[in-house]
Formats: structure tokens, sequence, C-alpha cells
């Protein structure tokens, strides 16, 4: 069976990339096993700390488990933003496929230190767990936003340098680079999204000489998407968007029938609305759109 790392050497070498969506409850990890089965591609599930706590860690790997298992399909488990070495250590421990350390908002040398020791716990534990770092500070909440992110700055000098990248992976080891390349986490209310900044993808991914993964891509464009997939994005994140795709199908769901109280029913216009959309993000990053 290919690994995870298989997959997105596959990726890179058709120049399409994997989609990374992240789940806080059954309906949601249904949604995505079913669209990634129903387009025919692998699919990274993301937990977030506040994720994991609320479905458990150990839980959520059974979970992924159990449902790849049945649909005879490869479903990856990610542990989104981890801050601390502790959560990074449960995560790996529990089996997870891929590990996150988020040590974006501390200075450079803090970064690398925390980044390392991830890479060295993980690699002690299981050679085949990948360790993302990321650098470049893009906001921390998937949520629907007014303006930028606060402490997010979008001016040129303040996104990753190729110089940076191609430091930090030396220093850590790390198999995945998160840059900040225009991306922000949330979605703008507005939709008015900041662009990718192709140029930058494509001079860090020269350097870093890793596959680079895109935080924060809801509401982003198709254009940029494409653009960023073919500068050396390998792994694009959707959270957001998710979310307000079943936030607005379950607030249907009870307004077009108060009185129905069986939770099944009332999820089911959630889990065909964020299949849906799954579905239109797999085929538009692996090339079948």
């Amino acid at each position: 069976m290919k690994t995870l790392r298989d997959h997105i050497a596959e990726a890179e070498n058709k120049h399409t990339a994997l989609g990374h969506f992240n789940i806080g409850n059954i309906e949601g990890l249904w949604a995505i096993a079913r669209a990634a089965k129903a387009v025919g591609v692998p699919v990274i599930i993301g937990v977030s700390e506040g994720e994991r706590d609320f479905l458990g860690v150990r839980q959520v790997r059974a979970l992924v488990t159990s449902v790849a298992e049945q649909l005879g399909y490869p479903i990856f488990l990610n542990a989104d933003h981890t801050y601390s070495l502790e959560k990074i250590k449960e995560a790996v421990d529990a089996g997870f496929d891929c590990v996150i350390i988020d040590g974006a908002k501390l200075s450079f040398e803090e970064n690398v230190k925390i980044t390392k020791e991830a890479v060295e716990y993980a690699r002690a534990k299981n050679p085949h767990v990948l360790v993302e770092g990321e650098i470049g500070y893009i906001g921390q909440s998937s949520q629907l936003l007014e303006t930028i992110p606060p402490g997010v700055a979008l001016d040129p000098a303040s996104l990753t340098s190729p110089e940076e990248a191609k430091k930090f992976v030396s220093l850590t080891g790390i198999d995945l680079l998160a840059p900040a390349v225009g991306n922000i986490h949330g979605m703008l209310k507005g939709g008015d999204e900041p662009s990718i900044d192709v140029k930058r993808v494509a001079a860090i991914r020269g350097e870093a000489g890793i596959p680079l993964v895109l935080h924060g891509g809801s509401g982003n464009s198709d254009e940029d998407f494409l653009k960023a997939i073919k500068a050396g994005i390998s792994i694009i994140h959707i959270n957001t968007e998710l979310r307000v795709a079943f936030r607005d199908a379950v607030k249907k769901s009870l307004q077009d029938d108060p009185d129905e109280v069986a939770p099944y029913k009332i999820m089911k216009p959630a889990v065909q609305a964020m299949q849906k959309l799954v579905e239109q993000k797999l085929k538009l990053f692996s090339g079948l759109s």
C-alpha cells in the first residue's frame, strides 16, 4: 500500500495537489471520505488541537481507520496546527500519518528548536510519520473574518523568504513546509481574498527542496490554486469553507422542517453539502475539473 509520502511524491510528479480537509464530527469524515472515493483520489483528514480535544485523539484515529478500511481507500490523518511537543507526542503515539508543529508565532530560533524536537521524536517512534513545519504567521482561526487577521502582514518583507525556508529545512529536517505566501487562515466575509505569491512559492520550493503545503485555502480562487500547484504546492488545506457549508446546510434543514428531531435526518443535507464542496475541490486540485 502506498504511504502518504508516496502519494505526495506522485502528486508532485503530476503537478497536482492533495486535498486536506478538517473535521469536527463524523458527518465531516463521511463527507470527505465519500468525496475522495467518488473522485478517485487520496485525501488527508485534518484535526486541529481543538478538534482533537472534541473528538478524542485515539477515537478519531480509530474512526478514520475504520472508514478507510470499509471504503478500501487511502485516507490519511494529520494532526493539524499543534503548538506543543506534548501534543505532537500524543498524535504520533496514536498513529497519525502526519503532524504539524506550528511555531510560526515564535522567533526563528525557538521555532527551529521545537520543530527539530518534534522531528526527532517522530523519527524515533515511527519513521513513516511525516512532520510539517511552518514559518511565517498567517493567523490561527478558521473563521469568517471582517479583515485580515491581527498580526498578519502581507507585504513582501513579511512573507517567507526562500533563504529562510532553506535554512529552516536544513536545521530541522522536516518533511513538509508550510510557508506564508499571501495566504491567510479563515475566510474574508467580503470574498476578496489576498492573492497567492506564486513566484515566491516557486522560489521557496526550489530552495527548500521539500514539498510545500498551502494553509488557509478557503476562499481562494480556482486560478490561484492552479497557479500555486504549478509553482510547487503539493497539499492544500480547506477548513473554513467546509464549516460554512456545514452550518448553512444545517440551518436550512432546521428551517425547512422545524419539527424534525432525528439528528441523522437533520445532518444528512450537511453531509451532502460538504461532500459536494470536497468533490469540487478535489477535482480542481487533481486536474480533473
